[in-house]
């Protein structure tokens, strides 16, 4: 018997082989319980939260590699002079049957209560196909490659418009929409941060490993969506209302809801108009004139990671921030990005560029969190989604306008903040007052969730 023992015991070579593994394995292992932790904190991982912060990290994820991939065709790959061309048929190919397509989201996902985790799906699953199609065009930067940008473009705004309207039926016990929006987001842009560079890596193999990457990316989320709580499905607690303005019949629109939703969304079009501005206007000038001391790539690079880094930022401020009042969070970042940016066209430089680059995703993530907020609040859940996708839709054509200004604007440094300074002064002009009468005199909302 103790023979028996004896030969059962493992050898000096298996136990070292065991605790190699199980040296290799602690790191992924401990990663995942450290996210999952993470995640799943003060009330998320109960009240479901916490997956639909997972799957939002892979949404990140596979969405920056068909970036770096499409960026590295449309832009770096050509002259400046020619990339203004191509970046302007993006936008004209991509774009403009968007504004189209993009409004007959919300009414058909609002046919679908019971199906949302089905959408979501729905919604990954096309673009991991759509990434294996664009592979194959991704290095000849064929016309062919448009019309799929177009399709992923579509299925990433239905998710976005599906996720934001099942947020409140998972808010955690005393948890804010804003803050619940803000942990949403922040896991996205983490997630965004740690693919970028791993999408540039594959990118070094062949413009076309991103695209297999975010095919394989996708494809998980495709299942993780699977696994949101059955909730997310129910129609339990909804009702059937009809959205009307005081003392009037009408047609259930965005200008019908309140003055939170509708000053907010107009605050929040300056915002992504400042965006889509700076991104294009930038883009060029630092292609023909880099900041002193740097290369184009580099001086870029910088802007680029200033305003990741003001966005992350933002969406921590809105996880943290307590405030019942989104409206007077979006006007006082609406009024810190005019200011920047009036500072930016006085003081043009290095140096400005970066702090209104900050400053710009910080304001921008700030505010969006603060609308959805505001939607997610107002909105009755019948026509949530709708609603979503009716403000995605002006945002979206609010960032196209920028962009198209950004393009066809002179490279003159003053002259463009300056005009950055005017698109969002026009959104103040529009806004502004009407976000702090309904901070002051609007009656206190009710918790949704």
């Amino acid at each position: 018997m103790a023979a028996v023992r004896s030969s059962e015991r493992p050898g000096p070579f298996r136990r070292a082989g065991r605790s190699v593994g199980r040296a290799l394995h602690l790191p992924f292992t401990g990663t995942a319980k450290g996210i999952r932790k993470a995640t799943h904190a003060h009330g998320a991982g109960e009240s479901g939260l916490g997956r639909l912060i997972e799957l939002h990290a892979v949404n990140g994820a596979g969405d920056v590699m068909i970036t770096v991939a499409l960026a590295s065709t449309v832009f770096f790959s050509v002259p400046t002079d020619e990339a203004r061309g191509r970046v302007a048929l993006y936008l004209a190919v991509t774009m403009a049957p968007f504004t189209l397509l993009a409004p007959v989201i919300g009414p058909l996902l609002d046919r679908l209560p019971h199906g949302r985790r089905a959408a979501m799906a729905g919604a990954m699953l096309t673009r991991a196909l759509l990434a294996l199609t664009m592979s194959g065009a991704v290095a000849t930067g064929g016309l062919e490659l448009y019309p799929a940008a177009l399709g992923v473009l579509v299925a990433s705004k239905a998710y976005g418009v599906v996720r934001s309207a099942v947020v409140p039926r998972l808010l955690p016990p005393k948890f804010s929409l804003v803050r619940a929006n803000s942990r949403v987001t922040l896991a996205g842009l983490l997630a965004t941060g740690a693919a970028a560079p791993i999408g540039a890596g594959l990118h070094q193999i062949g413009p076309q490993w991103p695209l297999y990457g975010a095919f394989v990316i996708f494809v998980a989320g495709t299942f993780l969506a699977f696994t949101m709580p059955p909730k997310v499905d129910s129609a339990k607690g909804e009702r059937k209302m009809q959205l009307v303005a005081r003392g009037s019949k009408k047609r259930p629109s965005l200008r019908t809801v309140g003055p939170s939703v509708f000053n907010g969304l107009q605050a929040n079009a300056a915002h992504r108009a400042l965006s889509g501005f700076l991104i294009f206007f930038l883009a060029f000038l630092l292609r023909q004139h880099p900041l002193a001391g740097q290369s184009a790539a580099v001086s870029l690079a910088i802007v680029g990671v200033c305003a990741g880094t003001g966005n992350a930022i933002g969406t921590a401020v809105g996880a943290w921030l307590k405030a019942r009042a989104p409206e007077l969070i979006i006007a006082t970042v609406l009024g810190l990005a005019l200011t920047a940016a009036i500072f930016a066209a006085v003081f043009f430089g290095g140096l400005t560029i970066a702090v209104l680059a900050t400053t710009a995703g910080f304001t921008q993530a700030l505010s969006k969190l603060s609308l959805d907020a505001c939607i997610q609040r107002d909105v009755p859940e019948e026509i949530r989604t709708s609603a979503f996708a009716r403000a995605e839709t002006l945002l979206q054509m609010s960032w196209v306008v920028g962009g198209a200004i950004g393009i066809a604007l002179p490279l003159n440094g003053v002259l463009g903040m300056s005009v950055a300074a005017a698109l969002v002064a026009t959104g103040a002009l529009f806004s502004v007052r009407g976000l702090l009468g309904a901070a002051r005199h609007g009656a206190p909302h009710p918790r949704v969730g």
